[in-house]
């Protein structure tokens, strides 16, 4: 399944792309669970063609990589860093 694919089959609130070892994916989590916002996350260590896929997308090189899906069209947020700021609007 491709990035687009999968943005576009979510039910959630948000997509989000991690690995295992990711303090700022924890970091994440924990702010959309905090505000009760549910997401789909896909370990790109399992899937590396994901990342690249992403980074291709995107630009952004880095987990974790968010999208707001719950618009019409998926709206890509960006890093831990960025959904902080994204979730105070």
């Amino acid at each position: 399944m491709s990035v687009t694919e999968i943005l576009e089959a979510s039910e959630n609130d948000f997509v989000m792309f991690s690995t295992n070892v990711c303090p700022y994916c924890h970091r994440a989590k924990n702010m959309l669970n905090a505000k009760g916002l549910s997401y789909d996350e896909h370990n790109v260590s399992e899937a590396p063609d994901l990342q690249t896929e992403v980074v291709t997308m995107t630009g952004h090189r880095t987990v974790p990589a968010i999208w707001d899906v719950r618009g019409d069209e998926p709206v890509f947020v960006g890093g831990s860093d960025k959904l902080e700021i994204y979730l105070r609007q």
